[in-house]
């Protein structure tokens, strides 16, 4: 015997319909859906966790901007594939909790926009800067790290 409450058919009169969640299964995805190319897919963007990555971005190329600075490097070719991202803030921009707002606006500011124009086989680190990476307006950061990715690139070429 169940215990009341637990689901059983007595206890519970909504026992019988179906679950609100609801799937959608690949065969019955649109057309429009199923007939995007693998090129029109953004690549893959991976976070940096090794300390020997974060040094060798800094090693690379970098651009300040005036709400972060942005390090770039491209990869070897027999490393991962895909584009990888890194983010750190130093103790100069303040404590742990100004330090971890301006790092999650950075990575909101790479969800964003680096799948559309990091280039594959590149890590970007992305660097905080005191005061200002947390209190600039969140479009003129998206704009700094857009107009810092395409210096960095120009540069490359």
């Amino acid at each position: 015997m169940t215990p009341p409450g637990t689901g059983s058919a007595e206890g519970n009169p909504g026992a019988d319909t179906p679950p609100a969640v609801s799937f959608c299964a690949p065969d019955s995805l649109p057309e429009a859906d199923r007939a995007r190319d693998a090129t029109d897919t953004p690549p893959r963007v991976d976070t940096l966790r090794k300390r020997r990555d974060f040094v060798a971005a800094s090693r690379a190329r970098r651009q300040a901007m005036p709400g972060m600075i942005v390090q770039a490097r491209r990869r070897a070719p027999g490393e991962a594939e895909g584009i990888r991202v890194g983010f750190t803030c130093s103790k100069k921009v303040g404590n742990a909790v100004a330090r971890n707002r301006a790092k999650r606006r950075l990575r909101e500011v790479a969800r964003l926009t680096l799948a559309g124009i990091g280039h594959d086989g590149w890590d970007y680190v992305l660097i905080g800067r005191n005061e200002v990476t947390a209190a600039r307006p969140f479009d003129s950061l998206t704009e700094d790290f857009r107009a810092a990715v395409s210096k960095l690139h120009a540069a490359r070429k």
